[in-house]
């Protein structure tokens, strides 16, 4: 296969061809170093390259439905054996991980090879991926804007096709956020879904999921029947998966019932970027015979916010607090950003009492919205907002958190919620705006129910392909 082909194939194209034995994975993994190499210094994507190592496991006899096929993985979870996971923050140091994951070793399990990891926001914080150690990534499209957060980096090297597939997790839009940003597909799956072990159960009472970012649906699918299931000792376990969701997505959806939104729970309007594309993918969803009207879950979105924000920070002080426990240090202006400082300070005055009422209030919102969804199969929305923000915009120096942000309050209106929820939501690219950015939407599905939206999506996918269309860095 010549080398400007590569960025052509999904993952499971791009393992056909390895399978059929049309090209080596040794082949495949030099043509994604080629183009990390070619558009990494634009993009800032990739933070730690581990060429050899892959090059090492590229030569192996390697298994899986996805044998051969180039992955890169987050700085955030997916621990590696021997690699660091460092968060995005100086603060935390380069220590290598002592085991994989659960996760990180499905993903090798399904034949998947790793050779680097991707930027991050320090901690995970912002839907923008501008952490002072690394610097920000930006979006392919074009690269004065922000690709996104807090997968931001994993995001941009998708959408510029150096991988077909890469690590993502979602604990408040992660996921999705710079999907939409970036114009791919980008499934958050039901809480417990994927395994976050050995070493977690949970993370902040269940806000956090794990998944990937890709360009197609069918990939997004089979991958998830590589990475789905328990291990023994899981708080909780996520509802049975009735059949394999590659072929869930062969499965024409029934007649869907489906409500929109054009303003945030709030009842505040979003952009008109954002209103046009959830009006357009209503209406395409209407061409393909669903039934589709205006409707929101009765959720009182102020309340939620802040029952959202508690846990929120009261998860960044267990996190900087082990740190501080590990090394014999104390967080400072020097290893973490300001707004990081400021949210600490903020989740250090959270009591028990506060958080348990936090997790009541998010276990509330999941009722309201399963009692809405007896009525409605799905909820559409904008994934964001506004368009993908420039970099910048947001003040990662500023340590009072509601300065900080401001800029934002609007722009992440609906992804937060199925991480209280944990629901599973799917962006889809299906609108680019006039200043040729990608504007995604979001389907919504009801608790465990990701075979009803990988068929919708796969539908819109057939009937409005985005294959072809690439950003300017790209290939």
């Amino acid at each position: 296969m010549a080398f400007t082909e590569y960025p052509n194939y999904d993952a499971t194209g791009l393992a056909r061809l390895i399978r059929d034995k049309k090209i080596s994975a040794a082949e495949a993994l030099e043509a994604a170093i080629a183009l990390a190499e070619k558009h990494n210094p634009a993009l800032n994507a990739i933070i730690l390259p581990l060429y050899d190592q892959a090059r090492a496991r590229a030569k192996t006899k390697l298994k899986g439905p996805f044998a051969g096929v180039p992955f890169l993985m987050k700085d955030i979870l997916g621990a590696m054996a021997g690699v660091p996971t460092r968060q995005g923050s100086a603060y935390m140091p380069a220590f290598p991980a002592m085991a994989d994951s659960t996760l990180t070793a499905r993903f090798h399990a399904a034949g998947l090879v790793t050779f680097g990891k991707t930027n991050v926001p320090e901690y995970g914080l912002l839907p923008v991926t501008e952490p002072t150690l690394y610097g920000p990534a930006r979006n392919p499209w074009n690269t004065g804007h922000t690709p996104g957060g807090s997968s931001g980096g994993s995001a941009a090297a998708v959408a510029a096709g150096i991988v077909p597939i890469a690590h993502a997790n979602d604990g408040g839009g992660s996921i999705r956020i710079p999907a939409s940003s970036c114009g791919l597909v980008g499934l958050k799956p039901t809480r417990a879904r994927n395994p976050l072990g050995p070493a977690l159960g949970d993370v902040m009472s269940g806000l956090i999921a794990e998944g990937i970012v890709s360009r197609s649906v069918r990939d997004t699918a089979a991958i998830l029947d590589t990475t789905h299931g328990g291990e023994p000792g899981d708080p909780y376990p996520a509802p049975p998966v009735a059949y394999a969701y590659a072929d869930e997505i062969k499965r024409k959806p029934k007649k869907l019932r489906i409500g929109y939104a054009t303003t945030n729970l709030a009842g505040h309007k979003v952009h008109a970027d954002c209103i046009a594309a959830v009006r357009k993918a209503a209406q395409m969803c209407e061409d393909l015979g669903h039934t589709v009207e205006e409707s929101s879950p009765p959720i009182d979105i102020a309340v939620l916010s802040e029952a959202f924000m508690a846990i929120w920070a009261a998860g960044l002080v267990q996190v900087i607090d082990t740190i501080a426990m590990l090394t014999n240090t104390r967080p400072g202006p020097k290893t973490v950003q300001g707004l990081t400082l400021g949210l600490y300070e903020t989740g250090r005055k959270i009591n028990a009492g506060t958080y348990l009422n936090a997790v009541t209030m998010l276990q509330g919102a999941g009722r309201a919205v399963a009692a809405w969804h007896k009525t409605y199969d799905v909820w559409l929305t904008p994934t964001l907002g506004a368009p993908p923000l420039k970099i910048g915009a947001v003040d990662t120096s500023e340590r009072d958190p509601q300065k900080a942000f401001e800029p934002i309050i609007d722009y992440v209106p609906f992804t937060a919620i199925q991480n209280a929820t944990g629901q599973p939501a799917i962006n889809l690219p299906l609108h680019w705006n006039k200043a040729g950015l990608p504007v995604g939407v979001q389907f919504v599905g009801r608790f465990g129910d990701e075979a009803t939206l990988l068929r919708i999506a796969a539908q819109l996918e057939k009937a409005h392909p985005w294959k072809d269309k690439r950003p300017p860095v790209y290939g």
